[in-house]
């Protein structure tokens, strides 16, 4: 018993064949591509936005120093 070796997978790839035709496995092949290539594609299209709020970030300046700079700047009341 154990792994399957290379005839177990012909066996299984000629199964699914006679089942669903190579026009439909093909097909599925070529949706499954274009899923791929349009995922990457949205996810090169995300990168340049977030650094273009980055810069533009730094180009006008923080808005609000963060909340530790503002508490560490401020005056301590003792007693």
């Amino acid at each position: 018993m154990g792994g399957l070796s290379i005839w177990h997978w012909m066996v299984v790839l000629l199964v699914v064949l006679m089942l669903f035709g190579s026009g439909k496995v093909s097909g599925l092949m070529g949706d499954f591509a274009k899923g791929i290539k349009s995922f990457k594609k949205n996810m090169a299209d995300d990168e340049p936005d977030v650094s273009m709020e980055a810069s533009a970030e730094k180009a006008a300046g923080s808005i609000a120093p963060p909340a530790a700079t503002v508490a560490a700047k401020q005056p301590q009341h003792q007693g």
